[in-house]
């Protein structure tokens, strides 16, 4: 049976990682290595400062809590859970409470986690589901993601690729390939005051505008379509390269 590997970065007592589970079970042997506490927003962090503390979770077999990021699950379940053993055949990250589009993806421990899959030569998914009101049912995401992931069992990835999958919220209405989007941010920090009067800050952003072109994740959201984005570790832009391959050097 294949062998599915699942994060996230929500915690491994986070709703939508059970639905997902769930949803996965059929497909095969899953095993689960996710962060103890939420991680949201972790990019792809490693912990180097401090040791991993992993416990075994007594009542499902197979999952394990790690004291740390979703990379440092994925690195730990890889190189030590399996050491020796076959790998996984696919990495499933998710489902994430939220949507992971445009830019954000580079903040993303959903993504991340997938990520480190993809760089270790693993077809990875990372799912993500946008909210209604702040409302979560991950049962049509859940359904989606374990269609979607049999499609890659059988089908297979390009070397290195990840999958970032974002799903609106309700049935699902039909899926679009789509390319990462940009968003203006505007961020924003606010001061608060802690009882003994001493400042703390929040950092939030705001939206002021979007990539509308109808190929971009953000247009597929809003089309009431998934969005299903093929990523890569690899970041050069190489437009840019070859105008700078015609700087002299001496110049600098």
């Amino acid at each position: 049976m294949p062998l599915i590997l699942v994060t996230n970065d929500d915690s491994i007592y986070a709703s939508g990682l059970r639905a997902l589970v769930e949803c996965l079970q059929p497909l095969g042997e899953v095993m689960v290595v996710a962060p103890a506490g939420e991680h949201s927003g972790c990019s792809r962090a490693v912990t180097l400062g401090r040791p991993l503390r992993v416990r075994k979770q007594r009542e499902r077999d197979g999952w394990y809590a790690v004291e740390g990021t979703p990379t440092d699950c994925i690195i730990f379940a890889l190189h030590w859970l399996l050491k020796g053993q076959p790998r996984p055949d696919v990495v499933v990250s998710g489902i994430n409470r939220g949507a992971n589009l445009g830019d954000s993806v580079t903040y993303s421990g959903t993504v991340a986690g997938a990520l480190e899959g993809a760089v270790n030569g693993i077809p990875s998914l990372a799912f993500s589901l946008v909210s209604r009101n702040n409302v979560f049912d991950y049962s049509h995401a859940a359904d989606f993601a374990s269609r979607l992931t049999r499609k890659v069992l059988r089908s297979g990835l390009p070397p290195k690729t990840l999958l970032n999958v974002n799903i609106p919220p309700g049935p699902i209405r039909g899926y679009r390939l789509t390319r990462t989007g940009t968003r203006l941010l505007c961020t924003n920090i606010e001061e608060r005051f802690d009882p003994r009067g001493r400042p703390y800050y929040w950092i939030g952003t705001e939206a002021d505008g979007r990539d509308e072109a109808e190929d971009v994740d953000y247009a597929a959201i809003a089309d009431g379509l998934v969005a299903i984005t093929p990523l890569r570790n690899d970041l050069t832009d190489r437009h840019a390269l070859a105008q700078l391959k015609h700087w002299e050097i001496e110049d600098l």
